[in-house]
């Protein structure tokens, strides 16, 4: 299996059909991703195409010593925040954290804590939801999500803490 930057070289050397690869590998972590911020599917579904145009008519300008995955998030990432400009306002995260594979009852439970946990992270204020989607729900490394949001390593940690204390004030209040 080729890494994602061997895959782009493959493209910029003109193996057109190499990005594939990359549309495979990303698409659904992209779309679950913008689709938190977006809190509508469809939206996600555009941006993230749109994401998918942009990086692919940009790879030149990529820094192959960096990490793919970081930069086609920040492109996902900027797209998914002009999409919130225009809309003028900025919703809640619907998010997938729980297995399907579960007896109905268990099913349930869970559905009502997600429940429960989406209505108190509509309380917490954007810029310390963005960390907490990127590192507990994509797995995103500190410097990752420093990449992707451009900010300090020291701000992701302190987002993070501190969005976690909100989010725990919040739900223990409601």
């Amino acid at each position: 299996m080729y890494s994602d930057e061997e895959i782009v070289k493959k493209v910029i050397a003109g193996d057109k059909l190499a990005y594939e690869n990359i549309i495979e590998r990303y698409q659904a972590k992209l779309v679950r991703y913008v689709s938190y911020l977006l809190k509508d599917n469809t939206e996600a579904e555009d941006v993230v195409q749109d994401t998918f145009i942009k990086a692919y008519m940009n790879l030149n300008s990529l820094n192959l010593s960096k990490k793919f995955s970081s930069w086609i998030y920040r492109i996902a990432h900027n797209e998914s925040v002009n999409k919130l400009i225009k809309r003028k306002w900025i919703s809640n995260f619907d998010f997938e954290l729980f297995s399907t594979d579960l007896s109905v009852e268990e099913h349930f439970e869970k559905e009502e804590i997600k429940n429960w946990i989406a209505l108190c992270l509509d309380k917490v204020d954007i810029k310390y939801k963005e960390p907490l989607v990127l590192y507990y729900l994509e797995d995103k490394s500190y410097d990752e999500i420093s990449t992707i949001l451009r900010i300090p390593v020291g701000t992701v940690g302190t987002r993070i803490n501190r969005g976690k204390k909100l989010l725990k004030t919040i739900c223990q209040t409601k």
